[in-house]
């Protein structure tokens, strides 16, 4: 793997508003993504921003003017990292996202961040002092060798040591099992596994659609060939029995564990001690247009 072309590039904002359902506005401090997850929706991004690069050999370095106004966002939520990670390992030499949370430090903006690294660990005390922040990590494994066949980012026990962190220091955190490979994930170790440590736990169905549908399919026929007509019906026949029925199986093992189980909420409304409750996102209409780079439009600080 190539070093990837990192550009610094002038934006004239940084915040847009988002229809996603974890916040109100979106924040991106990066273009690309270097872990180059092979599954990766975001990689839609490249119709709009001109990149002639595979996905993750790229990464833009957002220059924005200081934010004017911060408080202007009190009590509305800013999600960080709707498409692109925020804590890249470049975050460790550029601090766009660390830049982002100074600037918004004080406002009383509420935040949401979604990352795979352990990075994030650096900004746990900034992140803090945020009212009602939470981070989510993505885990849709806990075999390491799968993990490595689908993305360069941290190990899935780095990531899960970065969330226990953050939860015994009080922040609010989600273990997102996304996305879900049908006959791979084993959602129930996972959430076993990270139920100590987290509030939230979401599901999210794998999405195939654009260049990377063909990747996996691929990936698939070639390391798990007896799944290959599982993922036909899913995927080309769109058939949504598989999704049904481990819908049907997690409701029932989260009734057996004691685990409340919701379908497209998670509002935070339940005391930071109590147990985490389960969210299937399993086919959420805004989740599944972003998936299919129909959902927001690219704001303006993302445009070349």
């Amino acid at each position: 793997m190539c070093e990837p072309i990192v550009r610094r590039i002038p934006v004239q904002h940084i915040l847009s508003r988002s229809k996603l359902p974890v916040g109100e506005f979106s924040a991106n401090p990066y273009v690309g993504c270097t872990h180059g997850c092979k599954y990766c929706y975001a990689s839609f991004m490249k119709r709009f921003t001109g990149h002639t690069e595979p996905w993750g050999n790229f990464l833009d370095v957002k220059i924005w003017p200081e934010l004017r106004n911060p408080e202007k966002y009190a009590g509305r939520e800013i999600f960080i990292g709707s498409v692109t990670d925020p804590y890249l390992p470049q975050e460790a030499l550029y601090g766009r996202t660390r830049t982002l949370l100074e600037q918004l430090r004080g406002s009383g903006a509420k935040l949401s961040i979604a990352t795979k690294s352990d990075l994030i660990l650096r900004d746990l005390e900034l992140i803090k002092s945020f009212p009602d922040a939470r981070v989510a990590w993505s885990v849709n494994t806990l075999d390491e060798s799968f993990r490595e066949e689908m993305d360069r980012a941290v190990s899935i026990e780095r990531r899960l040591a970065a969330m226990e962190a953050f939860h015994r220091a009080g922040v609010r955190t989600t273990c997102f099992i996304s996305p879900v490979f049908p006959g791979i994930t084993d959602a129930k170790a996972i959430i076993r596994r990270v139920r100590g440590q987290c509030n939230l736990i979401w599901l999210e169905n794998l999405n195939l659609r654009g260049s990377y549908r063909a990747v996996i399919l691929d990936f698939i026929r070639a390391k798990y060939p007896r799944l290959l007509p599982l993922y036909r019906s899913i995927y080309q026949n769109r058939e949504r029995g598989y999704w049904e029925m481990l819908d049907t199986e997690l409701r029932a093992y989260a009734a057996e564990i004691g685990l409340d189980y919701l379908t497209n909420d998670d509002t935070m409304n339940r005391p930071f001690d109590a147990p985490p409750v389960i969210v299937n996102y399993f086919y959420h209409e805004q989740i599944r247009k972003s998936a299919g780079g129909e959902g927001d439009a690219p704001c303006r600080s993302c445009r070349r």
